[in-house]
């Protein structure tokens, strides 16, 4: 009968200290990235609050901006008034992110904030017509597709919807 020979072998490649002590390594490495992780956490959820807020700002003045428009433009009334209802729409849901995101105390309340007090009244400006709006509206579409480069998961999608909603209304409602 053939007997196989076998090449001579020197011992384990990897020793066991070695083994124990990248088993240990790599342990406390998976159990600190959550550790890390959390800390972080913070500062990005104010940054995307943050941005969230802006775009709830900008929605809100082109929805006003929006129904002025239609007192000095009752023809076109009627693609005004979308732009309005869905700008309206666009800032509820940005405020339901932002309430969600601020989440609630402990005893059950939920945070709030108030704005301050103005020190001087403002007159009234003029309504900012047809013009004045597409350019809010290229604006508001430009910051909503800079927040969804930046932020993730929902919040992404819901800046980036609001991003072409006013592309539309700028090639197709209001042309």
């Amino acid at each position: 009968m053939p007997t196989v020979s076998r090449p001579p072998t020197s011992g384990p490649a990897v020793s066991r200290r070695t083994a124990l002590r990248f088993a240990a390594a790599s342990a406390f490495g998976v159990a600190s990235v959550p550790l890390l992780a959390g800390c972080a956490d913070g500062e990005d959820a104010d940054v995307e609050v943050d941005s969230l807020l802006a775009q709830s700002r900008l929605a809100r003045r082109d929805a006003a901006g929006a129904a002025a428009t239609i007192a000095l433009l009752p023809d076109r009334g009627a693609a005004l008034e979308l732009v309005r209802a869905q700008r309206t729409a666009h800032a509820d849901a940005l405020d339901a992110e932002i309430a969600r995101a601020a989440g609630t105390y402990p005893d059950g309340t939920a945070p709030t904030t108030s704005a301050p007090p103005s020190a001087t009244p403002t007159a009234p400006a003029p309504p900012p017509g047809l013009e004045q709006l597409r350019a809010d509206l290229a604006e508001s579409q430009r910051s909503a597709a800079d927040s969804a480069r930046a932020l993730t998961g929902y919040r992404a999608g819901l800046c980036a919807s609001i991003s072409a909603a006013c592309g539309t209304y700028l090639a197709v409602v209001l042309p």
